[in-house]
């Protein structure tokens, strides 16, 4: 399994990592080891983490202070990691990500077999963002979302999200009536949720709001999800009831659609007519230049579009056969009355996803 932990669940206000919830949460997770599971734990905290011995009062916004603050805290994470670890006679491996790979094909596969690799050889990998040399261009902006792409990376039996707040509520909690919810099996069960950005610490950059939708990611590509509070992570990772969970979809995709759907980089977009977006999401089909309506971008054959309908909802992702140059000009024609070079598909049914 997979289990995320976020920075106000292992740092104080103040700053600095507070090793008595650390060691809390390694001791669920040493449990959950003994009792034969492999896990992966997927740690925000280094900037947090390196904010009072640098003198900094509160997280920075620029991203060079980060990235300074990361540099210092990202040792002193993974020293406490090591330390609380070994109490237990278990070996760390720290994996630091950039958004650049899992965006690229490439370094995704490296990414799966040194996670694969590291829990072979009965290692616990500690996987966060690599902050100190993130862009705002290549950050995946919280780990909550890293969290289920690694998820599904290795293919997770189960991923957790552990935060300050016990379970998914329709609207903040701390503010009084707000209604639990308990189990979430479609996106109707979260109709009307209203979620955060931003935890009330100030220590970290997801919030609800990018829980929910890590846990709808994870859960749309067959990964089940259990969100709930690191102060409950010995019962979330053993058999105790808590939390909200989120059931799995009906099938897990393969490696390279979930990469295609969720993880890699898009260059443009087409805007489709609803017959297209009918023959695509509905049938499954090929999407061919009759139904496109728009492009907007700069991209080659062989990048990665986003695929919308006419009100501008993301329906698909899909791997364009023609550059943005030449496709315009092919806009609504049927493939008959085409150049014999150009008789084919946008984009072909095997390098398409829909998402809805």
């Amino acid at each position: 399994m997979v289990v995320k932990v976020g920075s106000s669940s292992l740092t104080t206000a103040e700053g600095g990592l507070d090793p008595a919830r650390l060691d809390a949460l390694v001791d669920a997770l040493a449990a959950r080891l003994a009792a034969g599971s492999q896990v992966i734990l997927v740690s925000s905290g280094a900037i947090a983490a390196g904010l009072a011995p640098l003198g900094i009062a509160r997280r920075p916004r620029d991203l060079a202070t980060q990235q300074a603050a990361a540099s210092v805290g990202q040792i002193l994470l993974a020293h406490a990691y090591v330390e609380s670890f070994a109490r237990y006679s278990l070996q760390v491996g720290q994996v630091l990500l950039t958004a650049d790979d899992v965006v690229r094909r490439s370094h995704y596969r490296n990414a799966q077999r040194t996670l694969s690799r590291l829990l072979a050889l009965g290692a616990v990998p500690v996987v966060n963002e690599n902050d100190t040399v993130a862009t705002e261009e290549i950050r995946f902006g919280d780990n909550d979302r890293l969290a289920a792409l690694v998820a599904h990376l290795v293919g997770a039996d189960a991923l957790i999200l552990l935060s300050d707040v016990d379970a998914l509520y329709d609207g903040d909690p701390r503010l009084g009536a707000a209604r639990r919810i308990d189990e979430v099996a479609g996106e109707s069960d979260v109709d009307g949720v209203r979620a955060g950005s931003t935890g009330a610490s100030g220590l970290g950059t997801g919030g609800m709001a990018s829980k929910l939708a890590a846990a709808r990611l994870a859960s749309a590509a067959g990964v089940p999800v259990l969100l709930t509070s690191a102060a409950q992570a010995k019962a979330a990772l053993g058999a105790a009831d808590v939390g909200t969970a989120f059931a799995a979809g009906d099938r897990r995709l393969t490696s390279r659609r979930f990469w295609l759907g969720y993880a890699a980089d898009t260059k443009g977009t087409l805007t489709l007519d609803d017959g297209a977006v009918a023959a695509v999401v509905t049938r499954r089909r090929s999407l061919l230049a009759a139904g496109i309506t728009t492009t907007t971008g700069d991209f080659v054959a062989g990048d990665v579009l986003e695929l919308r309908n006419t009100s501008g909802v993301t329906v698909a992702r899909g791997i364009t056969n023609f550059d943005s140059a030449e496709l315009p000009a092919l806009l609504g024609h049927s493939t008959q009355d085409l150049p014999l070079d150009q008789r084919r598909e946008v984009v072909h049914a095997d390098d398409l996803v829909p998402l809805i």
